[in-house]
């Protein structure tokens, strides 16, 4: 099966290494001295705990087009540049081409299959802590690697337990999902909180749950999600929240979130897509969703980035 990488970042660049390490055809689509990096030393993955993975020899491109079709398209872009993706990536992608994305939140493959229609967009949830730490180079912090996919109608397709072995073969724990769009709303409820606590207060999630207003406010933001996600149809258990705010308390004090950093750097933002979304995705159901609004809209002057004053 060939595999094209829509993005070669922390999160594409990481499981992409994994996929060609292990000896499965993938080519990667990057830029700038990322590419130029990958295409004279190969890809690197540091990890300081597993030790490092070097793959001498990549397959990488600026041009996705220049490809070929493929069987698996996986996206990993930003939020922020799906539109762009897909319309970079539409050559390559035939009658029987999956299409993947690991992206954050649940808005993605809406806009997905606008452009290549349900029945190509599979679906997927990535957990992996990674960036780019130099050109030609991912950094993973720690030791988790989990991929999550799944066919949207439930069923075991080809496609989908090809990738979950071809994941599971290079190292990553892998699982096939029967009710894949659970599995991204239960990641969806914490990533918009971790996401927006930790943007709108810069403060990592330890100093946000030792405070009692700013522990109610990150758990507003859990208990609002899972209330638009029930009111849409998906299996989240009605205290699904209060699961997951009992896991933030466990989770190391300076952890905060990839929205954070981007705020401090002066990047776009993907809050549209998150906080935003949820704000989206409640209204025609009636849900109110004051936090995440708030959120949304405390950002709205950062969302397009720029540096934080």
């Amino acid at each position: 099966m060939k595999i094209a990488m829509m993005g070669a970042g922390g999160v594409g660049g990481f499981f992409g290494g994994r996929l060609a390490r292990a000896g499965y055809d993938v080519t990667f689509v990057a830029r700038g001295s990322h590419l130029a990096a990958m295409r004279e030393a190969g890809l690197t993955i540091e990890n300081e705990a597993q030790g490092d993975i070097h793959v001498p020899k990549v397959k990488v491109t600026e041009d996705p087009a220049s490809i070929g079709p493929v069987d698996l398209v996986v996206l990993s872009v930003k939020l922020w540049d799906t539109d762009a993706a897909a319309k970079a990536i539409a050559p390559i992608v035939g009658p029987d081409t999956g299409v993947l994305s690991l992206q954050n939140g649940v808005i993605k493959d809406d806009i997905l299959r606008r452009h290549f229609g349900g029945e190509r967009v599979m679906g997927g949830v990535g957990y992996v802590a990674t960036h780019i730490a130099r050109p030609g180079v991912i950094k993973q912090v720690g030791t988790m690697q989990r991929v999550i996919v799944g066919e949207y109608d439930g069923r075991v397709s080809p496609r989908a337990r090809f990738l979950h072995e071809a994941l599971a073969a290079s190292g990553v724990s892998a699982e096939l999902s029967p009710d894949i769009r659970r599995s991204l709303w239960e990641k969806y409820v914490f990533l918009v909180a971790l996401s927006g606590a930790t943007t709108t207060m810069r403060r990592p999630i330890g100093a946000i749950r030792a405070e009692p207003r700013a522990r109610a406010f990150f758990h507003d933001l859990m208990r609002e999600t899972v209330a638009v996600g029930r009111a849409l149809g998906v299996s989240l258990p009605e205290a699904y929240a209060d699961d997951r705010l009992a896991f933030a308390d466990g989770l190391p004090y300076d952890m905060t979130s990839s929205m954070h950093h981007d705020l401090e750097r002066g990047n776009p933002l993907e809050v549209n897509w998150l906080s935003g979304g949820v704000v989206q995705l409640g209204e025609p159901v009636k849900v109110p969703t004051p936090a995440n609004r708030a959120v949304r809209d405390i950002l709205a002057l950062h969302a397009s980035g720029g540096k934080a004053k």
